[in-house]
């Protein structure tokens, strides 16, 4: 693998180099690579992906990289906590949705990727950006996307829902589609990509793509939303049912009993017993429909002490074709990187999350976000399970803006 370091490893060394000449005695920074400690934050099924990129680094620069291995669950609130202390790392491997309470928190410092930002998908920029800043270096993606049972219904994508329903009733398997709902719980996540087709996005987005705290789910749109859903629901069609969870979901479609589902590229190893086509979500209310995208990638602390050799170890090292590849190849997600998430796409289920991932929209990171899915997924079951959809929809974005305001 360290075959594909030694590019990104000479621009880095280079670039330390030249910042090191032009160094002014900053104490927030650390001029000479071959004396600093970078320490950098990761989980066990990212520690390997970037095991053997620090390890070269070391190598080639004479820098330390300190790798400390911790649960994802525990990584945001630790960073929250420790970076203030001084306790904390230079860099962590975290999520977009983090963004808006690490920014909140101050611990967190924008980066510069100058010409880079062209090389990774816009969607993957846009969901490391706040308030018109980046944050973060991308690395990865996951979306959901509409799977397809290929003995049942073919490859050709379903241009609509109703496009949708036709042919998986024509297959003659037992449930045109399965959808997850999270049992009561609901499923606000899975079901976005449908909801947003009805242009009814959770949260509005001002012209630099950053969500802003105005909701934008509520009239006609989220009505005639709330109305599908409940004609889908049990006092309807059937089609959505609270009785799926995400296990069920997967024994119903791979056993033969449905032939769509959405669901994550997660999902696809449990589906050994069919062949599968993987497709975007078609639409249901006109609009494209647009699920919810998560992106990987890596902060700087705002408090690094080496705060230079942290940018340039990103921009200039992990921001690479190379690394990103590296990245990839020990740790298999949709890369960020746009010429190898196209490289990868040869493989024809990742293209189909890839071609899903273009349709979609960043997981909004505003801390506002929080008091979104309690209100949002029970509102989703109820109306499923027969409620007045608009009474209930129009109440779920009256309490949300509510707990918004207040």
């Amino acid at each position: 693998m360290r075959k594909y370091l030694g590019l990104g490893a000479l621009a880095l060394a280079s670039s330390l180099i030249l910042a090191g000449c032009a160094g002014g005695g900053d104490s927030e920074t650390t001029d000479d690579a071959s004396g600093a400690t970078l320490t950098i934050w990761t989980d066990e099924e990212r520690s390997q992906a970037i095991t053997d990129a620090a390890a070269a680094f070391e190598e080639e620069t004479g820098t330390k990289i300190e790798l400390v291995q911790k649960n994802f669950e525990d990584i945001r609130a630790d960073f929250i906590a420790q970076v203030p202390t001084g306790e904390g790392p230079d860099i962590t491997v975290g999520a977009h949705d983090w963004l808006g309470a690490l920014v909140a928190a101050g611990v967190v410092d924008t980066i510069d990727l100058g010409d880079k930002a062209g090389e990774f998908e816009q969607v993957a920029i846009d969901a490391m950006t706040y308030d018109g800043q980046l944050y973060a270096l991308p690395y990865s993606l996951e979306t959901i996307a509409l799977i397809q049972n290929t003995a049942l219904v073919g490859e050709d994508a379903p241009a609509t829902w109703d496009d949708m329903i036709q042919k998986g009733l024509a297959s003659g398997a037992e449930r045109p589609l399965v959808i997850s709902t999270n049992g009561e719980t609901g499923d606000g996540y899975t079901m976005y990509g449908f909801q947003t087709s009805f242009g009814a996005p959770v949260f509005v987005q001002d012209d630099t793509g950053s969500y802003t705290t105005e909701v934008g789910m509520g009239g006609a749109n989220g009505e005639a939303f709330a109305t599908w859903l409940g004609a889908n629901g049990s006092a309807g069609t059937g089609y959505i049912s609270t009785t799926v969870d995400y296990d069920i979901n997967n024994e119903l479609f791979n056993s033969g009993k449905a032939a769509y589902t959405v669901q994550g590229p997660w999902a696809i190893s449990s589906y050994t017993d069919v062949d599968v086509a993987v497709n975007p979500i078609p639409s249901a209310g006109g609009e494209t429909a647009a699920p919810f995208v998560g992106v990987q990638g890596f902060y700087v602390s705002s408090e690094s002490k080496n705060a230079l050799l942290a940018q340039d170890f990103l921009v200039n090292y992990l921001g690479t074709e190379d690394a990103q590849r590296a990245l990839y190849e020990a740790d298999p997600r949709i890369p960020a990187w746009s010429s190898l998430a196209e490289e990868v796409s040869s493989d024809p289920i990742i293209a189909g999350f890839v071609e899903s991932s273009k349709n979609g929209v960043p997981m909004p990171s505003i801390p506002e976000m929080g008091s979104v899915w309690d209100l949002w997924n029970a509102a989703e079951t109820q109306i499923i399970n027969g409620a007045d959809p608009v009474a209930t929809w129009n109440k779920m974005v009256t309490d949300l803006e509510a707990a918004i305001a207040g």
